[in-house]
């Protein structure tokens, strides 16, 4: 029954149509399979980013430039234009008007696809922490520092108008919490040693 209703569905439609529905098909298909393979933490766009003017690039990290032709990109653009065309033909339009509102709709959402996935890789490297940029900053002792690097305590730091805690050690007397410090090192296991500020004086 399901295959003669689609059979009777599809066959009265003018080839322009089938182009059409088939495009909004297959690729709203390939949407929700994408939206199911993100919702269980698979990078889908890991093999296909690339930016205007560049190759493909074969690596698994979100590219930081503003990559417009990825996977994610190509899939909601053909998405939206088949649906646009399909929906503008119903409607009685012609065949020049769907293609010109398909076009425009698809790389409408291409642009919003790639927008969101820029401000992801923002936010993603905004909370990722280089440790080796902590050298020579001021921070504070949380956790008391033993001795003669007796074992680490815990520091606080200010970075990017985060406060973030770290691992300390120091190669003199303990330090107490509260005590202002700076970072001199960053040691094996990116454990940081540090001295009190006032060791400077």
């Amino acid at each position: 029954m399901t295959l003669l209703f689609i059979e009777e569905w599809w066959n009265p439609l003018n080839n322009a149509e089938k182009v059409f529905w088939a495009i909004a098909l297959i690729f709203s298909v390939l949407f929700l399979m994408q939206f199911i393979i993100s919702m269980i933490g698979v990078d889908f766009d890991g093999d296909a980013d690339f930016e205007i003017g560049s190759e493909l690039d074969a690596n698994t990290d979100l590219d930081p430039g503003f990559s417009v032709f990825s996977v994610r990109g190509i899939i909601a653009f053909f998405t939206f234009f088949g649906w646009t065309g399909a929906l503008v033909l119903k409607a009685g339009g012609s065949t020049w008007l769907a293609i010109t509102l398909s076009f425009s709709a698809g790389l409408a959402a291409m642009l919003i696809v790639a927008y969101m996935m820029y401000q992801f890789y923002k936010m993603s490297e905004s909370g990722t922490l280089n440790i080796n940029k902590v050298v020579h900053k001021n921070g504070e002792v949380y956790i008391p520092i033993p001795a003669y690097k007796n074992g680490p305590g815990k520091i606080h730091l200010k970075i990017n108008g985060a406060l973030k805690e770290l691992d300390a050690v120091t190669d003199g007397d303990a330090i107490p919490t509260g005590t202002p410090i700076k970072v001199l090192e960053v040691l094996n296991d990116d454990i940081l040693l540090v001295e009190p500020i006032n060791n400077f004086f």
